[in-house]
């Protein structure tokens, strides 16, 4: 028996397609604008689909050693980033999701703790200096490799893995970092791919933490640059002997743009490959406290 439509189904439905399209629509028209020869770009001839296709704007983008050193560095930061995090967050939650851990409970508020009150910028700043890693690689990894709301969710799935399944692998010999290696890990794959993805977009866009550590241009992530060649408008500089100053500023945008959509990419296209991983871990790892 068909399910009849009711009128909160339909507009439901509308809402849901026009925010899809709201959302949509920017990264569309960025993409349009950075396909487009520059003369259609001049006279706002694009609109939804590119004008006078041309790849000369990422051509510009990919020729700019900036930017391929911030793909570089953005590709390591983010890399071994999500891996020190899902290794640290879910062992460290496999800990204290076991009931006999000495002290669990103690460490369990001092954890949530930080949800609510954090030491704030210049006390981590003199962490940071202090243990040696500012100005370092590390500085973008490390200060941020446990997410407390990543570590919540990893213990709550643990939390409802059966008992019987340690029992048995006791039984058979297995310590904690076994059972933790050999049941956990490979039973916890639709987690493991929901908090991973979480890990790699915040370090894949994570800006924040290469402005407070780093002082080298040549450490600097992707964001950082695309952010300094944005804002103070050095993306530019190499048409200004090409074009006027009016053509110059819209080309800047054509450029800025092509920036963007390569910027952004690359981490987009994570996402599907994670897709059916990702509600599913999401839930399993949610639904109790």
């Amino acid at each position: 028996m068909k399910k009849k439509l009711t009128w909160f189904d339909v507009l439901n439905v509308i809402f849901m397609i026009v925010l899809m399209v709201v959302t949509l629509y920017p990264f569309w028209y960025m993409a349009s604008v950075s396909l487009s020869n520059e003369l259609s770009v001049m006279r706002g001839e694009v609109s939804f689909w590119p004008v006078g296709f041309t790849t000369q704007w990422y051509e510009r983008v990919i020729a700019d050693e900036r930017i391929a050193t911030g793909y570089r560095n953005t590709i390591f930061y983010t890399v071994v980033g999500t891996v020190i995090s899902l290794v640290i967050t879910s062992m460290g939650a496999f800990a204290l999701s076991q009931k006999r851990m000495i002290f669990r409970k103690v460490f369990m508020m001092a954890i949530v703790f930080t949800i609510l009150f954090g030491g704030g910028m210049i006390p981590s700043f003199l962490v940071v200096k202090e243990i040696g890693i500012l100005n370092t690689p590390w500085a973008m990894i490390l200060p941020g490799a446990i997410s407390t709301f990543n570590l919540l969710v990893f213990r709550t799935f643990f939390q409802d893995l059966p008992e019987e399944l340690f029992d048995a692998g006791r039984i058979d010999g297995l310590h904690d970092l076994g059972l933790f290696a050999r049941i956990v890990v490979p039973l916890s794959k639709p987690v493991y791919a929901a908090i991973g993805l979480f890990a790699a977009v915040g370090l894949w866009n994570n800006f924040y933490n290469a402005i407070l550590y780093l002082r080298s241009p040549e450490l600097f992530p992707l964001m950082l640059i695309l952010r300094d060649l944005i804002i103070e408008g050095k993306l530019g500089d190499e048409l200004a002997s090409q074009s006027s100053a009016g053509g110059d500023m819209v080309a800047t945008d054509a450029l800025e743009f092509a920036t963007i959509i390569s910027s952004t990419l690359p981490i987009l296209l994570l996402y599907p490959f994670l897709q059916k991983y990702f509600v599913k871990g999401v839930l399993l790892g949610s639904v109790k406290g």
